[in-house]
């Protein structure tokens, strides 16, 4: 099989909207990427209890709306009035727990990109996958750059790759593993996607030579994220884009 085609990514995508500087996975979080320079921004898509795609990380509701339930046993219902954002600093106070669909017009709105990580709970990787996947084919908005889908989960991708094989897909991963290109080829993915922290400069050669894009997550060091751009890196995935921001002038 040969390479795949070159994707071409943003140098820098804000993680989970801009995680620094307002509350994760959020639309507040989405807008603030935007003024902070992002053109596009990464979020976590993982669904409720009656199936409807929202952002959210977790599988529990606790850290970030206060819930002490998971939110595979939390319906769409239930999860209306939660503060998604009050944990964050009083000035998002009331911000609640997007939607995929909601998200979509936001990103609309802003003019951003995105990478949307399918995040699903334990036993529901297809589910999420599919949930997901329809959506965006259904209401992803034209006038932007179509979607990176990425997830840890092998199941999520195959779904990705059945239902949307038009649609890039990135390979997550903490560590690179032995088998990460046959992986990547199976998946029909377009990008890899590693932790910066035990990355090294022949893993990332290695994965732009095998022809795909690396998206490295989460750098929020000038000085790391200035070597990793010297390795090839194509796209940084960062909390704190004002810090990184500088690394693209000149």
């Amino acid at each position: 099989m040969s390479a795949p085609d070159r994707l071409s990514l943003p140098r820098l995508i804000g993680h989970r909207g801009a995680k620094h500087h307002a509350p994760e996975n959020t639309l507040a979080g989405l807008r603030a990427a935007k003024r902070l320079g992002m053109a596009w921004v990464e979020f976590d898509v993982m669904l409720t209890g009656d199936g409807v795609p929202v952002l959210m990380h977790d599988e529990s509701l606790k850290r970030t709306a206060g819930l002490d339930r998971l939110l595979c046993a939390t319906s769409l219902q239930e999860t209306r009035g939660l503060d998604a954002g009050g944990w964050f600093g009083a000035a998002f106070r009331g911000e609640g727990l997007p939607t995929l669909e909601a998200t979509l017009s936001c990103l609309a709105e802003e003019g951003l990109g995105a990478n949307v990580e399918i995040k699903p709970a334990k036993g529901r990787e297809r589910e999420t996958a599919k949930a997901t996947v329809e959506l965006l084919l259904r209401a992803w908005p034209a006038a932007l750059p179509p979607p990176l889908i990425s997830s840890f989960r092998m199941e999520a991708l195959e779904v990705a790759r059945d239902l949307a094989p038009d649609l890039p897909r990135g390979y997550l991963v903490e560590e690179l593993p032995a088998d990460w290109q046959a992986t990547a080829r199976r998946l029909a993915c377009r990008s890899v996607h590693p932790w910066h922290e035990p990355l090294t400069r022949p893993q990332l050669t290695a994965i732009r030579a095998a022809g795909y894009a690396v998206a490295v997550y989460t750098v929020n060091d000038p000085v790391r994220g200035r070597e990793l751009f010297e390795w090839g890196a194509d796209s940084l995935i960062t909390d704190d884009p004002p810090a990184l921001l500088p690394l693209l002038e000149g």
